[in-house]
């Protein structure tokens, strides 16, 4: 028995049913392909299967396997990017972390509080493998700003750390500075990138704050990862509150 064909492309299925069914056409299978432009690439081992030819058969006709050879390949080497990538990432952090490690120890085993503010200013910057940290406090307002006797500390004018850094902002990072005297000293000529992270030790004592320096002008940024230094900045906080015995 004959199907019947109606003009949408419906027909009667040829099996005393009834049904209707839709014949798909060549402009259903181009319309299909166009609108899921990746078929062939999930479905690669169609393209031995049909047939397809792997050279250009004349003018306009596209080599598909071809095609889809190096869209995969292109799949590939992305992934390798990213893998590579991501291993590296890994390692580097890894470094980083080590390298705070190594600082949080060496801070909480010095053997006396000036030994540990050497370890800090002195000993550190090797350590984490930057040019220069100093340390920087802020006077009391009832008390007469002077220069600290010890190397790489600094007294700074009441409300200098806000002024720098904003209020109750906890870090300042900027690349491609000039760094400032007040927080560096006489290297402040060489900073050209700088992280200040703040030490709040006691309610009853004035902040601090402990300030990294780097004559890269890209070592630091505002996009950097911040965690590790937070952590670290918080070892010193506990053990110079330790040192001096002063409340939380």
């Amino acid at each position: 028995m004959a199907s019947g064909r109606s003009g949408d492309g419906i027909v009667t299925a040829p099996d005393g049913t009834g049904r209707q069914v839709k014949v798909v056409t060549s402009d259903d299978v181009v319309a299909y392909l166009k609108a899921h432009p990746d078929f062939f690439t999930k479905h690669a081992e169609l393209a031995g299967e049909l047939g397809l030819a792997s050279a250009m058969q004349g003018p306009g006709v596209i080599d598909m396997q071809q095609a889809i050879l190096r869209r995969l390949r292109s799949e590939i080497d992305r992934l390798k990017s990213e893998r590579t990538e991501i291993i590296a990432n890994s390692k580097q952090n890894q470094i980083v972390q080590n390298r705070v490690q190594a600082a949080v120890i060496s801070i909480i085993q010095a053997a006396s509080f000036e030994k540990m503010i050497h370890v800090v200013t002195h000993e550190l910057p090797e350590l984490l493998d930057v040019d220069f940290i100093t340390l920087a406090i802020e006077a009391t307002p009832d008390a007469p700003k002077k220069a600290a006797s010890v190397r790489g500390v600094y007294v700074l004018g009441p409300g200098a750390i806000d002024a720098a850094m904003g209020a109750e902002k906890h870090a300042r990072l900027r690349s491609n500075i000039t760094g400032e005297e007040a927080f560096f000293g006489e290297i402040s000529r060489f900073v050209q990138s700088d992280v200040l992270l703040r030490l709040r030790v006691s309610t009853g004592s004035p902040d601090g704050v402990m300030c990294f320096g780097s004559r890269n002008p890209e070592a630091f940024g505002p996009d950097m990862a911040t965690e590790l230094l937070f952590f670290l900045a918080k070892v010193l906080e506990n053990t110079i509150r330790a040192w001096l015995d002063l409340p939380e």
